[in-house]
Formats: C-alpha cells, sequence, structure tokens
C-alpha cells in the first residue's frame, strides 16, 4: 500500500457492540452547575442520588396507576372522593415538576419532549389540565375519556428497568423475522377460513369469508370462543388440524424472541460498564478508571 492510499484510508472505527448507543446522549449533559447535577440525578441511575430518584419515582408511578384504577371502582370512588381526588392532583404536579426539570437539564430539551418517553410523560400530566377547560363538556367527548390516559403513566416503568429495555431490543432485531411469521399466519388463517366457507356455509353460521377468517383465527390461537361451530365432519377436521397447528405456532415468536434476547444480553456482557462522565462503554471487568476521561468507574451491577 502506498503511502498516499494509507492516508485517504479511513480511521478504524471500533465494534459496533463497543461503541456508545446511549440514546440519553442525544439530549446533551451541560458542561457543569446546576443542569449538570440535575442531570446526573435525572438520566444517570448509576449514581447513588440517580438511583434513589428512580426508586422514588418508580414508587411514584405506581402509586399513582393504583389511584387512577381504584377511582374506576364506584363504591371506593363515591367512598373516598376527595382523597383520590387530592392523590391525583398530587401526582399530577410532581410528574408535570418532573417533566419540566427534564427539559431544563438537557441541553437539547426538543429531543426530549419528541421522544418516546417524552410524549408518555406528556400525556400522563395532559388529561387531569384537560379536564380543568373542558368539564361537563357533553357535545364532546366525555373528559373521564381523557383521563384514562394517566394509565400512560405506567408505561414510564420501562425507562427504569434494564431488562424491558432488553426485551425492546430483542423485539426490534428481531421484527422483520416476527413480520415474515405474522404474514404467514395471516396467509395460513385466510386460507383455511375461506375454506371453512365453502364447506360449512351459511347455513352453519360462516355467512362470509371474514367471518370464517374470524373463526380461523380464534382457533388456530386455540382461544376457541364457541359462537361458530363446525358441523359437516371435514369441517371438524379441518378444525383439528388447525388447532394441533396453534400449539407450533405459538411456539415460534417465543423461540425467535429468547434467542434474540440471549444475544442482546451477550451484547450487554460485551458492551461493558459506562462512565457515568463520559457515557464511554466497553470497559474491561477488572477496569477502575474510565479509558477516555479517567473518572472513577460504577462498582460492577451484577
Amino acid at each position: 500500500m502506498t503511502p498516499m492510499s494509507a492516508q485517504m484510508q479511513p480511521p478504524p472505527q471500533p465494534p459496533h457492540e463497543l461503541r456508545t448507543t446511549d440514546p440519553q446522549q442525544k439530549l446533551g449533559k451541560p458542561d457543569g452547575g446546576w443542569r449538570a447535577e440535575l442531570y446526573e440525578i435525572i438520566f444517570e441511575s448509576e449514581t447513588r442520588k440517580g438511583r434513589a430518584f428512580d426508586l422514588g419515582l418508580i414508587a411514584a408511578i405506581l402509586l399513582s396507576v393504583l389511584a387512577a384504577v381504584l377511582t374506576s371502582v364506584e363504591p371506593v370512588a363515591r367512598q373516598h372522593a376527595s382523597w383520590l381526588h387530592a392523590a391525583e392532583w398530587f401526582f399530577t404536579i410532581l410528574f408535570s415538576i418532573e417533566y419540566v426539570a427534564r427539559i431544563l437539564c438537557v441541553r437539547r430539551p426538543l429531543v426530549y419532549a419528541r421522544s418516546f418517553f417524552g410524549v408518555i410523560d406528556l400525556l400522563s400530566i395532559l388529561p387531569s389540565y384537560v379536564s380543568l377547560f373542558v368539564p361537563g363538556a357533553h357535545v364532546l367527548l366525555d373528559v373521564r375519556i381523557l383521563r384514562l390516559l394517566r394509565i400512560f403513566r405506567i408505561l414510564k416503568l420501562t425507562l427504569y428497568i434494564q431488562e424491558y429495555s432488553m426485551l425492546g431490543d430483542a423485539l426490534l432485531a428481531s421484527r422483520r423475522k416476527i413480520l415474515v411469521f405474522l404474514s404467514t399466519v395471516f396467509l395460513i388463517v385466510f386460507l383455511l377460513g375461506t375454506v371453512m366457507y365453502v364447506v360449512e356455509g351459511p347455513q352453519h353460521g360462516f355467512t362470509s369469508i371474514p367471518t370464517g377468517v374470524y373463526w380461523a383465527i380464534s382457533t388456530v390461537t386455540t382461544v376457541g370462543f364457541g359462537d361458530l361451530v363446525p358441523k359437516t365432519d371435514i369441517g371438524r377436521g379441518i378444525a383439528s388440524f388447525m388447532m394441533l397447528l396453534g400449539w407450533g405456532i405459538l411456539a415460534v415468536p417465543t423461540g425467535i424472541i429468547s434467542s434474540e434476547i440471549s444475544h442482546q444480553r451477550g451484547v450487554r456482557l460485551l458492551a461493558g460498564r459506562s462512565c457515568t462522565r463520559c457515557m464511554t462503554r466497553g470497559h474491561e471487568a477488572t477496569a477502575r478508571y474510565c479509558k477516555q476521561c479517567g473518572k472513577a468507574l460504577p462498582a460492577e451491577q451484577p
């Protein structure tokens, strides 16, 4: 290789697994001051304060969802209406403060606001405020429908539990396999549903091809509601075949996702611990300091 061609070669890139892939890096951590300290507490769970913040927020999310569930129980809502109303506004204000704090402590607040969890955070507090401006709007939908969106708070739990992130990565990586699997199942139920429409006919309840497809879906998933039952011997044979086929079909996505989760776990083990200052990954198990900035690394988590 000539010196000129050597200069034109791009610099070697680290392996994909060892690159920093933390989505929080896109938000931008402030260089210093109270915003940097707030960022460490809210977004970096490796620190003691960050872990305490996450645990407290998880407890608040679960309690707020419990209050929303109890509100839907009429005897409980009637007897403890004032307490449930106060709890709802307490959690609404608490999550509003959290949302504003997240916006203030990042360099790129629009990136957070447009992210999945940013939208979830907004949806978890918006219904309570909307209900203030449209009380008794009977012409529109009942305001209580908007308040059902409070259940979105439980989705915030996925941000603080590593296994949720691993499952999400596994589903994302295996999306093509799952899509091929679902398309194959759709072809099977569509074909067999059409056959059942021809075999059984309207006199046995199979009044159309969509009705036959509905029956095929409920049969191949081993649900079997019983509202449509084949009467002929050929129809019963097809139904028996589909029931046995359903057992095998249910095992396919389980194997795909389990294999991908094992792969994701291996990738995370290879990535290693991350530095709490520069978020660099890929440190060895025995490393005590960050290879990029020299900051002491957090203790290795089991």
